[in-house]
């Protein structure tokens, strides 16, 4: 039939609204994976991943969090923050590289830290709330380098994720084993 090989940008131009997402495809809330989103309806960082930012943020902060067996997912002590070190050490394990000075005087400058610059947990949700809002998939290649994957579950990849005696576990981010 004539017209059935358009290409896609030509139907995408015929829409009334060519510039307009579907509103299914906002960012924070693309994934494919049913109730499982990085933003809720609001805008705002989803419960789900909080837990896991909790999670990630307890492995770099001072203090450290006190372990719980079957405990699943760590979780910051009151007052946490990330010292220049664990900010360095976080990055690093995130992005393969550390922070520049740069970067780092602007999340000093911007963000929410101690009096003496450590990046405290509202600071770190920060960060990932304006990730999320600009570009989702960045946010999704962060958690998956910790362990995570699209369900928002830790699959433990590396030795500090896994369970005391040594098993690679499944935890949800709600801290119920899944195995």
């Amino acid at each position: 039939m004539p017209g059935m090989n358009r290409d896609v940008e030509e139907l995408r131009m015929d829409s009334p609204r060519p510039e307009t997402p579907e509103p299914a495809t906002r960012q924070g809330r693309r994934n494919g994976v049913e109730g499982v989103q990085l933003l809720d309806d609001d805008g705002a960082i989803s419960v789900q991943l909080e837990s896991c930012l909790k999670h990630i943020f307890a492995k770099y902060c001072m203090p450290r969090p006190t372990p719980k067996k079957g405990a699943g997912l760590l979780s910051p002590p009151e007052g946490a923050y990330l010292s220049p070190e664990g900010l360095d050490t976080w990055a690093r394990d995130t992005n393969g590289t550390p922070f520049d000075e740069a970067t780092k005087e602007e999340l000093m400058e911007f963000l929410d830290v101690t009096e003496d610059g450590g990046l405290t947990f509202k600071g770190f949700m920060q960060v990932y709330q304006l990730q999320t809002e600009n570009d989702e998939e960045e946010t999704w290649r962060d958690l998956s380098s910790h362990g995570f994957d699209r369900t928002l579950r830790l699959v433990a990849t590396r030795r500090e994720d896994m369970d005391t005696d040594g098993r690679n576990t499944p935890v949800q981010a709600n801290g119920i084993s899944s195995s």
